[in-house]
């Protein structure tokens, strides 16, 4: 069987419906649902097994033969804003380390979700140490893993492959709350009020000018699912290699209403410090590496993503 951890969440279900469409349905989703609105991500797709984070964890401890031939390691505390330091690690260091453990052990294929935000403030945004200076706890904790990746190249046992996601948006991501993508809230925000909120100048950039990596999560999948099919090895930025701006964003989600303006915002000081008003992936390892797939600018994926929500009210 084929482990996805995190099945329930964004990437993870999204990797689920992208296994599907391989034809597999031999796949085992991990998750923790006590948030049970999470089910839904999974309510179309098909899988032949579920279980709890903590009860797969423990299986993983005691060393049990499950079958597994690939995990996708997507499970993860994703709130940028959470500072419990222990709770952080415990759910994206130590789950990540039993799990590298067990697969090594075994010769099982390890594809795991790191993150751009390891790089901090940038200005560089290409896999080396040097440029990596994270910003806050979920951005420590993608760190401390990718350390100790790293300090284990040579003696790990399978295919290990970490993932830098940058700013990731599309179909799955309505649980998010607060942390969807500024797609999907600017869509919200048209809808309920006429118009969308961006942030005011900052740190050089002019009214909604700052400048991200946008995304979208099928070119995520494509990624993965080629890296178990091509046994590669190493740490890669998984990004359009081309920021935009937030104001290209909300252009894209006001063209395919046909309606909406823009309003912008003071910038909030307790983001002062902590924002990364720049990203950009640097493609030159992943392109290296052989692949040669193709991502999409949000002037198509922004669209693509409406076009699926319009079709889940319209459900």
């Amino acid at each position: 069987m084929i482990v996805v951890t995190g099945a329930a969440g964004f990437i993870g279900s999204n990797l689920v419906e992208g296994l599907n469409r391989w034809g597999r349905r031999d796949v085992a989703v991990v998750d923790d649902l006590r948030d049970g609105t999470k089910c839904r991500n999974l309510a179309d797709l098909d899988f032949g097994d579920y279980f709890e984070h903590d009860e797969f964890e423990a299986r993983l401890a005691a060393g049990d033969d499950l079958g597994i031939e690939a995990v996708f390691h997507q499970g993860a505390c994703s709130d940028t804003t959470e500072w419990d330091g222990r709770y952080m690690m415990a759910n994206n260091f130590r789950y990540s380390r039993t799990l590298l453990d067990y697969c090594s052990a075994r010769n099982i294929p390890f594809i795991y979700a790191s993150s751009a935000s390891v790089y901090g403030a940038g200005p560089d945004f290409a896999e080396d140490r040097t440029n990596e200076r994270p910003l806050n706890m979920y951005a420590f904790s993608k760190f401390a893993f990718d350390q100790h990746v790293r300090s284990r190249v040579g003696e790990l046992g399978c295919q290990v492959a970490g993932l830098r996601y940058f700013n990731v948006y599309g179909p799955r991501e309505q649980h998010k709350g607060k942390m969807a993508s500024v797609a999907y809230h600017f869509k919200n925000q048209i809808e309920a009020e006429g118009e969308c909120r961006l942030f005011a100048g900052s740190d050089g950039y002019g009214d909604g000018e700052q400048r991200r990596d946008f995304v979208y999560v099928g070119d995520c999948v494509a990624v993965n699912l080629w890296l178990w099919r091509s046994g590669v090895s190493g740490i890669f930025n998984c990004g359009t290699g081309r920021s935009q701006t937030f104001n290209e964003v909300a252009d894209a989600v006001i063209a395919w209403r046909g309606d909406g303006r823009k309003r912008y915002i003071p910038f909030p000081d307790e983001l002062k410090g902590r924002y990364q008003s720049f990203t950009e992936a640097d493609l030159g390892q992943l392109r290296a590496a052989g692949y040669d797939g193709r991502f999409r600018p949000v002037e198509e994926g922004v669209p693509l993503y409406l076009d699926w929500l319009a079709a889940q009210s319209a459900d």
